[in-house]
C-alpha cells in the first residue's frame, strides 16, 4: 500500500497546536512580503503523532537490526553517551559566550584533546574539523604548510595506496596536490617495489589507511614509513579504523606524522544521512604549530581563583587557521567522552579486541561459500566476493537486497574497487555471537537459495514498504517534491 503524504491525511480546518497570545505588541507584517497562500497540511496532534511514528518505524536502525555496514563502523550508541550530551548545561550553551561562563565545556574539549594524544601517540590534537573527510583534507594542508614553510616548493604529489579509503584522492585534489596511486601486493599489503619507485623529492608525504579497507592491518608498515620519511615525506594515516587499533597500538609510536580520528565511529556518536560527525586530527611534535585552531590550552586562573585552572581557546603559532566558525558539532565531543570515560584504558583495548574477533569469527564461517581473495586473519572487518560460481545470473547487489528480506542492514557493496563484486562487512564489537550467527546463517541460506531459486534474490527485497527500484533512473530523475510532479514523457 502507498504511503500517504502527511497533505493526504489532513482536513479543513483541523488543527493540532493553538499559539498562546502574544506577550508583546504584534508587529504587522510588511504586505509585500506576505503570501496569498501557504500551503500547509491541516492535521491533529495525533495525526502528525501517529503517521512519524509510523514512518520511523519503516526505517532500519540500530536499534531494530544488525548493521553490517563495513568502512562506516555502525555500532550501537549507547544510552549515556545521549544523556550526557543532553545536559542542558552543555547542549544549551551559545558560541558566543565568553571563555569564562563555559569552562566546564572547554574543560571537557581539553580532556578529550588529552585522551587522544594519549589513544594516538601524537603530541597535539586540534577537534577543529566536523568530519572524517574534513580530517583528511585537515591534514594534508598541514602537511603541505609544513614543507612550504620550509622553502620546500617541489614537493608536489601525494602517495595513496589504492587499498586507501575513496575520499583520500579527493581530499588531496581539494589541496591542490597531485594524487599518484599505489598498487597492492597479493597479500594485500602495498607493493613496497611500487612505493619505492615513487619516493623522492617531490613527494608530501603518503595517506595511508591502516587497518586498509580490505581489513588487513599492513604489516610492513614500518618499512612503509621508513622509505617516505627517507625521501623527506610525511606520513598521514587515514584513522576512520582506529576501532582495530586502540589501546594495542599507537600509530604515532609507528612514525606516523598525522592522523584523523572519526569520533562519530570510533567513539560511538551514531551517523549516517550526511552527520553528525567530528574528525580530530593528532599529529607529531614537528607539526604541532600547524595545528588547526582554536585549541583548548590550560592555564591558571585570576585572582582570586588561581587555584583552579583556566581553560581557554588558543591559536597554534602557525596554524593553518580554522576549519570551521563554530564547535556546532559539540555533541559528538561530549558522546565521544562519555565513551572513553565509561571504559576507560583497559575497556578500550577490549572494544578493538572484540571488534576483530567478530569480523573474523564471520569470515571463517563463510569463508568456505563465498570468495575471500585475501583470506588471511583480518581485523575490524574483511571483503569478500558477492558472487557464486553455481550461481552465475546472481550478482552482490542481489545478495544485499535479499538480505533486507532477512531483516538486515545490507554490507558494503562494490567497495573497495580492488575486490570484483565485493561486500565489505564490519560487524562492530557491540554484536552479540547470536547476531553474528544469525547473520552467518542468513547468508549461507542466500547462498543456497541462489543457486536453487535465484529468482527471490533477483526480485528482492520482498518485505520492504518498497520493493527493488531501478535504481539508475532514480539518480538521473530525482524527485525532490513531496507532491510528484508530471513529466513532459508521461
Amino acid at each position: 500500500m502507498k504511503e500517504p503524504l502527511i497533505y493526504d491525511l489532513g482536513s479543513p480546518g483541523r488543527t493540532g497546536i493553538k499559539m498562546p497570545k502574544p506577550d508583546v505588541p504584534p508587529t504587522e507584517i510588511p504586505s509585500e512580503l506576505m503570501r496569498d497562500e501557504l500551503d500547509l497540511p491541516e492535521v491533529s496532534e495525533i495525526d502528525v503523532v501517529r503517521h512519524y511514528t509510523h514512518l520511523s518505524s519503516m526505517n532500519h536502525s540500530i536499534d531494530k537490526g544488525f548493521y553490517p555496514l563495513g568502512s562506516c563502523t555502525m555500532k550501537y550508541n549507547p544510552k549515556l553517551n545521549e544523556d550526557m550530551a543532553r545536559l542542558p548545561g552543555l547542549a544549551a550553551i551559545h558560541p558566543y559566550q565568553s571563555p569564562e561562563t563555559v569552562q566546564g565545556a572547554l574543560e571537557l574539549m581539553y580532556e578529550t584533546q588529552e585522551w587522544l594524544k594519549e589513544i594516538g601517540g601524537f603530541a597535539g590534537v586540534s577537534l577543529q574539523p566536523s568530519a572524517g573527510a574534513q580530517g583528511e583534507f585537515t591534514g594534508i594542508l598541514i602537511m603541505r604548510a609544513y614543507h612550504l614553510d620550509r622553502g620546500d616548493t617541489r614537493r608536489t604529489k601525494i602517495l595513496i595506496p589504492d587499498s586507501a579509503h575513496g575520499t583520500n584522492p579527493a581530499s588531496t585534489a581539494m589541496s591542490g596536490l597531485e594524487v599518484i596511486e599505489i598498487p597492492s601486493d597479493k597479500r594485500g599489503n602495498v607493493d613496497l617495489a611500487a612505493l619505492q619507485a615513487q619516493c623522492d623529492d617531490t613527494v608530501v608525504g603518503l595517506m595511508i589507511t591502516n587497518p586498509n579497507t580490505l581489513g588487513l592491518f599492513e604489516d610492513q608498515i614500518v618499512q612503509i614509513i621508513g622509505l617516505i620519511h627517507g625521501c623527506g615525506g610525511l606520513v598521514y594515516g587515514d584513522g576512520a579504523n582506529l576501532n582495530a587499533l586502540m589501546g594495542i597500538v599507537r600509530p604515532g609510536d609507528l612514525g606516523f606524522d598525522v592522523m584523523h580520528y572519526n569520533l562519530h565511529k570510533t567513539f560511538s556518536t551514531p551517523h549516517g544521512g550526511g552527520g553528525p560527525g567530528s574528525g580530530p586530527v593528532g599529529v607529531s611534535e614537528l607539526l604541532v604549530p600547524y595545528l588547526p585552531g582554536p585549541i583548548v590550552a590550560v592555564g591558571i586562573a585570576p585572582e582570586p581563583d588561581e587555584d583552579l585552572p583556566q581553560y581557554e581557546p588558543v591559536m597554534p603559532a602557525k596554524s593553518i587557521g580554522r576549519m570551521k566558525t563554530f564547535y556546532g558539532n559539540f555533541g559528538v565531543v561530549v558522546r565521544a567522552y562519555t565513551y572513553m570515560l565509561t571504559n576507560g584504558s583497559d575497556g578500550l583495548r577490549r572494544v578493538s579486541e572484540m571488534a576483530v574477533l567478530n569480523a573474523n569469527y564471520i569470515r571463517a564461517r563463510l569463508r568456505d561459500t563465498y570468495l575471500v581473495p585475501y583470506d588471511r586473519i583480518n581485523m575490524h572487518e574483511f571483503v569478500m566476493e558477492g558472487r557464486l560460481a553455481d550461481a552465475p545470473d546472481i550478482h552482490a547487489l542481489d545478495i544485499s537486497k535479499r538480505l533486507m528480506d532477512y531483516g538486515m542492514h545490507p554490507p558494503t557493496n562494490y567497495f573497495p574497487l580492488i575486490v570484483p563484486e565485493a561486500l565489505m562487512i564490519e560487524p562492530t564489537e557491540t554484536e552479540s555471537k547470536e547476531s553474528l550467527d544469525a547473520f552467518c546463517d542468513a547468508m549461507l541460506d542466500i547462498a543456497r537459495e541462489a543457486r536453487e531459486q535465484p529468482e527471490l534474490l533477483l526480485e528482492a527485497p520482498h518485505t520492504t514498504p518498497i520493493g527493488r527500484l531501478d535504481e539508475v533512473q532514480a539518480a538521473k530523475q530525482m524527485v525532490l517534491c513531496c507532491r510528484p510532479i508530471a513529466r513532459p514523457d508521461e
